[in-house]
């Protein structure tokens, strides 16, 4: 469905009828969520870049849905509808980042005195949002081994209120069994919110497999370009979108009109940029682990990855998400990182260029170190964002590096 809920059907080049039923997800990502300008016929969705916008008269205020651009926007609007779409989700609020949308979720769903369960395994903003912030304000956090559904049941106390998991988590890629989560919150009933940010809807459908909400950095894949920043909470029914939607507004904290008419642009490649990513991915993660200067290489595709059945289940592709370790420990894998040519050493991931980073000092650096070790994100790990660039190119810079 489009804006509004507006059938649209497309026609192949001898103008046969399309399929019936819904479409499939790469037409969905193209055209879900927009229409045509209905002033002019752009077929781009129009920027407003507007603050306000005039009412009729005080008897039909709002009769158009808006009425200020912090609480919502069009452009803004017809991303949230794409999003709700390919997440196969009730509604979408977007945020200005990733850890703007980690924030609506805490404060719509935590109060002081609340507990929330967190995968072990997280983003490090998630994890300085919860233990330097949240927990000034009296509401506690366990960061939990998710991929074990049995420890998330003992973690559960009378007062959580929140699941949070992660997966694949950023940046060992554990995965957490999704199925079996859901199922343990709603026998409890607590919110199951899951962090899709790795592997998109394209690949991943926590919704399908009975989550509640999912969170997104739209700054990732969805962009793909390394142009914004955003955020998004895709809700499952609509107390939660209410929930949501109103911490959005009461602190202000929506994406603007450029960002998401930037996505909406982005978004239209998602699934061609993610199976070309994927695709390299494997080629890379095989090249590293046949390599002798290589201690260790993790990605979810290859067939020694602990979870790899997991990942095969509960989702259609693997990523573009690759971690290893340099023999020689943490000074080796620096030497690599400082030296490397073509892979760009720069903190975010999911866009068209290749991207490596050291999460210890980069993406995971406020992680105490106790931590960091207690949940295997080493010293010495690299992480890897495939990119476009061609296969043979990206591993030839990555064994110049290694020195081959």
């Amino acid at each position: 469905a489009g804006q509004g809920g507006q059938e649209f059907q497309t026609m192949s080049s001898d103008q046969r009828p399309a399929k019936q039923g819904k479409p499939g997800f790469t037409t969905r990502q193209v055209h879900a969520g927009v229409v045509p300008d209905p002033l002019t016929g752009a077929i781009l969705t129009p920027i407003y870049q507007t603050t306000t916008y005039v009412q009729e008269s005080v008897d039909r205020y709002l009769a158009k849905g808006y009425s200020y651009s912090r609480s919502a926007n069009p452009t803004v609007r017809a991303l949230e509808q794409k999003l709700t779409d390919l997440e196969g989700g009730s509604d979408c609020i977007c945020f200005g980042t990733g850890m703007a949308a980690i924030n609506g979720l805490f404060l719509a769903f935590l109060s002081a005195g609340d507990h929330a369960i967190v995968s072990d395994v997280v983003y490090g903003g998630t994890y300085r949002l919860s233990t330097k912030i949240y927990s000034r304000f009296g509401v506690e956090f366990s960061f939990v081994d998710t991929s074990d559904a049995d420890s998330v049941r003992k973690a559960i106390r009378s007062n959580t209120k929140l699941i949070l998991t992660e997966t694949p988590a950023n940046p060992t890629l554990k995965l957490t069994d999704l199925a079996a989560v859901s199922a343990l919150a709603r026998a409890h009933g607590i919110p199951h919110a899951v962090d899709n940010t790795f592997l998109t809807p394209y690949y991943q459908r926590p919704l399908e497999l009975g989550a509640d909400m999912v969170v997104h950095s739209t700054t990732k894949y969805f962009d793909g370009h390394n142009a914004t920043v955003g955020g998004a909470i895709v809700v499952s029914n609509e107390a939660q979108g209410s929930a949501v939607r109103f911490i959005m507004n009461a602190t202000g904290m929506i994406m603007s009109p450029q960002v998401a008419w930037l996505t909406l642009q982005g978004c239209k490649t998602l699934s061609v940029r993610m199976d070309r990513q994927a695709a390299n991915a494997m080629a890379i993660a095989r090249f590293l682990a046949t390599h002798p200067k290589v201690a260790q290489v993790s990605y979810p595709g290859l067939e020694n990855f602990p979870q790899h059945e997991l990942a095969k289940r509960q989702a259609s592709g693997f990523g573009a998400m690759i971690w290893f370790e340099v023999k020689g420990g943490v000074a080796a894998g620096k030497a690599l990182m400082d030296r490397i040519k073509l892979w760009t050493l720069a903190e975010n991931l999911g866009s068209v260029e290749s991207l490596i980073t050291h999460p210890v000092t980069m993406t995971h650096a406020d992680v105490e170190a106790a931590e960091r070790q207690r949940v295997g994100i080493t010293d010495g790990l690299v992480r890897l964002s495939v990119g476009l660039e061609d296969a043979d190119d990206l591993i030839d810079a990555l064994r110049n590096a290694l020195g081959d």
